[in-house]
């Protein structure tokens, strides 16, 4: 069963996410929440929560900042935003601060279920056009456009750089196995190799420093 907390700050749709998220066997909706203070002392008083479900623009602690303090005290959870394609501005910043991904809002439920089962399986979920857009959205300053072997400097290998630049393209292990034809068994471990290599803490860094490093791929 997964353990999911819902935040928003509008109650119809905070109620509206929890019955239709809560139709699904798998899925339990532990809490709901208006902002993400709220959201932390929630898990600070003991609610379960395997992911977050959380809205991006809300007053008093936004989705930006709640995953900050979440993901700082609870490095083990898994945010996953939702947004519009208004919220540019905000998106890099959650990714930094450490959310899963994102889902836009006028996505069907049962997509929404799927991304929920698809960060707590440990994947990374960007909207292919948000994937798309993501480098534009870096700060020229912050953007290298050069060739991927710049990461061998890293001591990546041209495998793990393949499969690094899959990651920023917002591909899941499965479908990076599926791409590579490897067991998915092997692509977990270099997605592993490749964290210890960058001294990451998980997937959604590793596309941000790809395409920090390198740019489109």
């Amino acid at each position: 069963m997964i353990s999911v907390l819902i935040v928003d700050d509008d109650p119809f749709i905070r109620e509206s996410l929890k019955l239709l998220i809560g139709m699904d066997s798998d899925i339990e909706v532990t809490a709901v929440a208006g902002h993400g203070e709220e959201a932390l002392a929630l898990l600070d008083s003991g609610v379960a929560a395997d992911v977050i479900l959380m809205d991006i623009r809300m007053p008093i602690c936004d989705g930006v900042e709640g995953t900050r303090l979440i993901r700082t005290k609870y490095p083990d959870s898994r945010v996953l935003m939702l947004t519009t394609f208004d919220d540019d501005d905000y998106i890099v910043q959650a990714l930094q601060n450490g959310a899963s991904g994102y889902l836009l809002k006028n996505i069907p439920p049962d997509r929404i279920i799927q991304g929920i089962k698809t960060v707590h399986d440990g994947n990374m979920l960007i909207h292919p056009d948000i994937a798309r857009k993501l480098t534009g959205m870096l700060r020229p300053a912050d953007r290298v456009q050069t060739d991927p072997s710049v990461l061998e400097r890293y001591g990546l290998t041209p495998a793990e750089r393949n499969i690094a630049s899959l990651i920023a393209d917002g591909l899941s292990n499965k479908e990076i196995a599926e791409r590579l034809f490897l067991s998915e068994g092997t692509v977990k471990n270099y997605v592993t190799d490749i964290l210890s290599k960058l001294q990451l803490r998980d997937r959604t860094q590793i596309a941000i420093f790809y395409l920090k490093q390198v740019g489109t791929s």
